[in-house]
């Protein structure tokens, strides 16, 4: 391998694609395709930067690939100098419902706000004692002042990025919680400090809470989540950081709810969101949604039933199945090709060798034949995704590691293997193969 994969971030990637699951980290390792994708989400990236915003849903069926783009996304945005917060929407956690689903999604996104110091999440107070911490910095390289001068241009600066919110909506509070914290700071007060994260975090039930700790007289609601986030991405540019990348998955969830009104209610908020973005309203802000195609073009239940969202999203008469249009606001996510699943089983299988210290034995006569079995399920044109495909190959490896005195043959020749061919003979299998070649 090029790249010697740590054995930690080896041990995460095996473990979790075993499992079925995106890990969060070490995807740089084992991405492959998707260029033009990432390539239009990366442009997305750069307007956030200087200002602007943008809004996209990544769509693909089950184990296309889907959640991994999105969790490759937000590792670039972190380690590009963005904050990002990401969130799998549940029966829970949805844009907007009755018992304050919209706030559980908000308090899931901020419970995952991650930076590049930070990666795996709960990175708001690191944010905010290095905010502080970088402007007493600044300060003492360049003015040179200390005691109670010192403490006044720190304090100087520390208003200038609150007042900047002022003018939005929650903004004057938003910017006392800030000046809150900043007190704190400076009289190594903790209790106070976490009453200001809690208020942050949307954690207060009542508006008569906050107001006795903190003499904030607003709180985080189902009504104004959507307007903190956009109060913390322009805190989080004063701050010193790129933007705010908001990445929702699961969109599914709210194809699944039964209540028809309900459902319109959280189309609702994605058209608020989706209209801020695209009239300008919002700056230093991008969301990425991921969902099933189902989810988004049901006419009855998914995204399309709302007519708003579907006249605003559904793609004109000239793109098909081989052209795309990826600056529109769906990016749809087409599988892996043959020759792009060879490059990820043989960099797995590498990565396996190396995590558990041995030479592989899987050749290149072995990976095709492994691909081979898959693609020749019954099924498998509509139905074969890649998750399974990785499942499948790291259990392949898994089996022949343990077994050592097992040759290939014998492990690809068993039931299951069989079972997966359909019936075909060996040399059937190779010859619907045949014009597969690296």
């Amino acid at each position: 391998m090029a790249n010697k994969v740590p054995a930690r971030i080896a041990g995460i990637l095996i473990n979790a694609l075993k499992s079925g699951v995106v890990p969060r980290v070490g995807l740089e390792y084992i991405t492959v395709g998707r260029k033009q994708e990432i390539a239009a989400i990366l442009r997305d990236i750069d307007m956030i930067e200087q200002g602007g915003a943008s809004f996209r849903f990544i769509v693909g069926k089950y184990g296309s690939g889907k959640s991994f783009l999105l969790q490759t996304i937000r590792n670039h945005a972190t380690a590009r100098g963005f904050a990002v917060v990401d969130a799998d929407l549940s029966p829970e956690r949805r844009f907007a419902g009755t018992k304050g689903q919209g706030l559980a999604t908000y308090r899931e996104l901020i419970r995952n706000l991650s930076t590049k110091a930070k990666p795996d999440g709960g990175a708001l107070p690191l944010i905010l004692e290095r905010w502080i911490s970088g402007i007493q910095t600044a300060v003492r390289v360049e003015t040179g002042t200390e005691g109670a001068e010192f403490e006044r241009e720190v304090e100087q600066r520390i208003y200038a990025v609150a007042g900047s919110l002022e003018g939005m909506v929650g903004g004057f509070d938003f910017a006392k919680a800030v000046a809150l914290y900043w007190q704190a700071y400076r009289e190594d007060d903790a209790a106070l400090k976490s009453n200001v994260l809690r208020w942050f975090r949307g954690e207060y039930p009542t508006r008569r809470e906050a107001k006795d700790d903190l003499g904030i007289n607003f709180i985080v609601s189902d009504e104004t989540w959507y307007d903190f986030l956009k109060l913390f991405a322009a805190f989080l540019t004063g701050a010193g950081y790129k933007g705010l990348l908001v990445i929702i998955d699961e969109l599914v969830n709210i194809f699944k709810i039964p209540n028809s009104i309900t459902r319109a209610n959280n189309y609702e908020k994605i058209l608020t969101m989706y209209n801020d973005v695209l009239q300008g309203k919002a700056e230093h802000i991008g969301f990425l949604m991921g969902g099933t195609p189902q989810c988004i073009e049901d006419r009855y239940r998914g995204v399309f039933s709302y007519e708003a969202l579907r006249s605003r999203l559904a793609e004109g008469h000239f793109a098909t199945d081989e052209l795309h249009d990826l600056t529109a606001p769906i990016i749809r996510l087409q599988m892996l090709s043959q020759e792009e699943m060879y490059i990820l089983i043989e960099k797995l299988r590498d990565i396996h060798a190396d995590l558990y210290g041995y030479t592989p034995r899987l050749g290149h006569e072995d990976l095709l034949y492994f691909l081979t079995v898959e693609y020749n399920r019954v099924g498998a044109e509509t139905h074969i995704t890649p998750r399974e495909m990785i499942r499948d190959f790291i259990e392949l490896i898994n089996i022949l590691y343990q077994n050592p005195e097992r040759s290939v043959q014998e492990v690809l020749g068993s039931n299951s293997f069989e079972l997966a061919k359909g019936g075909l003979s060996e040399e059937e299998v190779h010859s619907d193969f045949v014009d597969f070649e690296i």
